[in-house]
């Protein structure tokens, strides 16, 4: 039986009328995107967990989302926010410091040009392979540029205080619905889908698989890496330890480069300052830290839960970071696994698309 030319317009119309709502509430939710995408992450990381306090309160389903609700707030929002807290006022100490030249880079610069030996710096500057000068001038415009930088985000941070905690609490409120009616919403979904259920369900599984190996493994290994270079640096006397452990732990959500792009001129630094043994203690301790934690615990957490080459988690990790903030962290990863099952799934069944 053919398709009338009014049956097909009410379809089209149907479908016009279905995007533009769609498309509408989407931008309605575009400002809180961010604690949508968290709520729905976390969601997904405490089920298990969640699965237990159902069984424990006898099938009590909203009791036991509030205890999973409650259980998020106390392992990762509350110590966020205490962390966030010493950033922020760190991160000023340091501005005044710098500001006040408490903290002189061209003096380091000098500390360190002086401990090398004669030898190869009579070699650099005979060869014209850098004028120490400009260096330094360099050095101290890129510090300026820094520290306006950290006055400009902490007056942003305090500007933005009231939006925080909205996101914040928002966040926690739909994470108790996503929670106890997680599984009704995604069946739902599923149901709504215009794909074959063998794609939908494909895809729901890569989205939960990227969502626990990025948050319970790439971001809890980080943290791990950032803390024992923190206590390091703090034990070689290093200041504003808070910020390079925080610098550290961005770092370490970067496959192949990690922390030592921070911690490694640290010891170097030490080193030429005098201070070897400190130097070679940190290079030493950090080292042996981070390759264990990269080689066991990484794949203890992360395991198979992506299977995307180190490159790829590479630059999707900083063109996420650079595309959408630190929600990125989980979009960048996401974006590439969706593209890559995308095509999977095409090159081995090109005729999906008719196969609904």
């Amino acid at each position: 039986m053919g398709t009338t030319p009014s049956s097909l317009s009410a379809r089209l119309s149907f479908s016009f009328v279905v995007v533009f709502a769609t498309v509408a509430f989407a931008w309605l939710l575009l400002p809180f995107y961010g604690a949508i995408l968290w709520a729905a992450i976390l969601a997904i990381v405490v089920d298990a967990a969640n699965k237990r306090f159902v069984a424990l309160l006898n099938g009590r389903k909203t009791a036991a989302a509030a205890l999973s609700v409650l259980t998020c707030v106390c392992i990762i929002v509350l110590p966020a926010a205490l962390v966030f807290a010493s950033l922020t006022r760190e991160a000023t100490a340091l501005y005044v410091a710098t500001r006040d030249r408490e903290f002189d880079p061209a003096k380091t610069l000098d500390q360190i040009w002086s401990a090398i030996p004669a030898s190869l710096r009579d070699f650099v500057a005979n060869n014209s392979f850098i004028d120490i000068g400009d260096f330094k001038a360099s050095i101290n415009a890129l510090v300026g540029q820094l520290s306006q930088s950290v006055a400009t985000g902490a007056l942003s941070v305090g500007q933005g205080t009231a939006m925080l905690l909205v996101n914040i609490l928002l966040m926690l409120y739909l994470l108790f619905f996503f929670v106890r009616d997680g599984a009704s919403l995604i069946e739902t979904i599923k149901k709504a889908s215009p794909f074959e259920s063998r794609h939908t369900e494909h895809f729901f599984g890569r989205f939960s698989a990227v969502a626990k190996s990025t948050v319970m493994g790439s971001i809890i290994v980080a943290v791990v890496q950032g803390a024992i270079s923190g206590v390091m640096f703090w034990v070689v006397g290093i200041p504003s330890v808070l910020i390079w452990s925080a610098l550290m732990t961005l770092l370490s959500l970067l496959p192949a480069i990690g922390a030592a792009l921070i911690w490694a001129p640290a010891a170097i630094y030490l080193v030429a300052t005098g201070a070897a043994a400190k130097g070679l203690i940190l290079a030493v301790t950090l080292g042996i830290a981070n390759t264990a934690v990269d080689n066991f615990l990484r794949p203890l957490l992360v395991g198979k839960g992506i299977r995307l080459p180190d490159y790829v988690v590479l630059v999707a990790t900083i063109g996420g970071l650079a595309s959408f903030g630190v929600n990125g962290l989980v979009i960048g990863p996401l974006i590439a696994t969706m593209f890559f099952s995308a095509w999977s799934l095409f090159s081995d069944d090109p005729g999906w698309a008719t196969q609904k």
